[in-house]
């Protein structure tokens, strides 16, 4: 039973998150390392930089990438016939996950990684970074990965990227 005089807040006045309006960023991939770019990547999508950031509200912003194939590792470039951005870190570099049944450890080198799935290096990345819980799902939809220089959200108006959440 609801005591009488209670009010009920709109979503507008219930505070930080409740009148958020999401806003398209896009940003060029291209050459920068992925770790120094998830981070970033990983903030926005939380809503971190906001003033108005609530940790148990989706608050972040949508964020699309082009050539994300285009991204590095950091460390000491080598020579590869596909891949102009291939590094010592990119060549140790695997992935190691767990099926759940018997025996079912998996392990894939990132430039095998990268030649099936070019933007899954980045989004494990990013994923990795995002924080363990229900929002964390809520918060990886939002990026959006492109191979290449073009995409497919031009309706949403992107801005760029800012300036001041660029990885240097």
């Amino acid at each position: 039973m609801i005591a009488p005089g209670t009010t009920f807040l709109k979503a507008s006045d219930r505070g930080p998150g409740g009148n958020h309006q999401a806003k398209w960023l896009v940003i060029d991939a291209e050459g920068m390392t992925v770790g120094r770019l998830a981070t970033r990547l990983a903030t926005v999508l939380m809503g971190k930089h906001r003033p108005d950031y609530t940790p148990h509200v989706d608050t972040g912003d949508y964020v699309i990438v082009v050539n994300a194939d285009k991204i590095q590792f950091s460390g000491g470039r080598m020579a590869h016939d596909s891949h102009p951005h291939y590094t010592t870190k990119m060549s140790k570099k695997s992935y190691v996950w767990f099926t759940g049944w018997p025996s079912g450890q998996r392990e894939i080198p990132a430039i095998d990684l990268w030649e099936k799935k070019p933007t899954e290096i980045l989004k494990l990345a990013v994923k990795r970074m995002l924080p363990k819980n229900a929002l964390a799902t809520h918060m990886l939809d939002k990026l959006k990965l492109f191979v290449g220089p073009d995409h497919t959200h031009q309706a949403q108006q992107p801005q760029p990227f800012p300036q001041y959440l660029m990885p240097k």
